[in-house]
């Protein structure tokens, strides 16, 4: 017998030129749901004004971050018992620290931009002998072949709306921006040490690892900001006892 709950959901619901306020429906929820279930069936069902954003249903995309009773997750695999209880209140609002544009969707194109400038690639190359022989495609492959593959990152958000800092300093290159140019690597772009060992980088994080707490990927952002602070010093000792030359100053 399949279990059921009645609680109450509230949406945060914000139309361009009005004032957030939110609208509260009251839904007979399976509580092994996912939130994104809850939402879709609002819409289909209650208001179909409602915006929200979903693709996969299996967090690969990251379409579907938002916050859910104030906590930064993807909704298609946060189970509504995780979240709330029977006769509770669960309320679903967008990400902080990004433009809302209608209701649950929010402008991530910023962060898009940041993560081009350090040369984040949501697509990775492998080459062939890395890749499990039982995972290679049929057929010859030439021996440096290249295969793609998801990177780890799906660009969610959901650091960059948690984080502190980033909510009181914008400026700040944020989580997902740093953990992508950690994913990059700097020994493949040495332009890349100018724009970390700055105050907008790696030195402006204060180490709250709320991103790594709520990063759906295990992306860990926080542990590769302390990374890129261990290599950035390196090459301030390093530079210390074998100046650069002056043609080599800012690369």
């Amino acid at each position: 017998m399949v279990e059921k709950w009645n609680i109450t959901v509230k949406f945060y619901r914000q139309k361009q030129g009005e004032k957030p306020h939110d609208q509260e429906i009251k839904m007979d929820v399976n509580p092994d749901e996912n939130v994104i279930d809850l939402v879709e069936r609002a819409w289909a069902l209650h208001d179909r004004t409602l915006v929200f954003a979903h693709a996969c249903h299996h967090s690969t995309c990251g379409a579907c971050g938002m916050r859910v009773n104030e906590r930064e997750k993807l909704a298609c695999i946060t189970p509504v018992r995780s979240v709330v209880a029977n006769g509770g209140t669960l309320k679903v609002a967008p990400l902080r620290n990004f433009p809302v544009i209608s209701d649950l969707v929010v402008d991530m194109g910023e962060l898009y931009r940041r993560m081009d400038l350090v040369g984040h690639q949501p697509v990775d190359s492998d080459r062939e002998e890395a890749i499990q022989p039982e995972f290679r495609p049929a057929g010859p492959a030439e021996p440096n072949e290249d295969f793609m593959r998801l990177s780890d990152c799906i660009e969610c958000g959901l650091c960059m709306s948690a984080c502190p800092v980033f909510s009181s300093t914008p400026d700040y290159l944020g989580p997902a921006v740093l953990a992508g140019a950690h994913q990059a690597g700097l020994e493949k772009n040495p332009l890349l040490f100018k724009l970390i060992d700055s105050a907008t980088g790696v030195w402006r994080c204060h180490s709250a690892f709320e991103c790594t707490a709520v990063c759906p990927s295990n992306v860990d952002p926080g542990w590769r900001i302390m990374e890129l602070r261990r290599k950035v010093i390196g090459d301030r000792v390093k530079t210390l006892f074998n100046p650069r030359k002056p043609a080599e100053v800012g690369k």
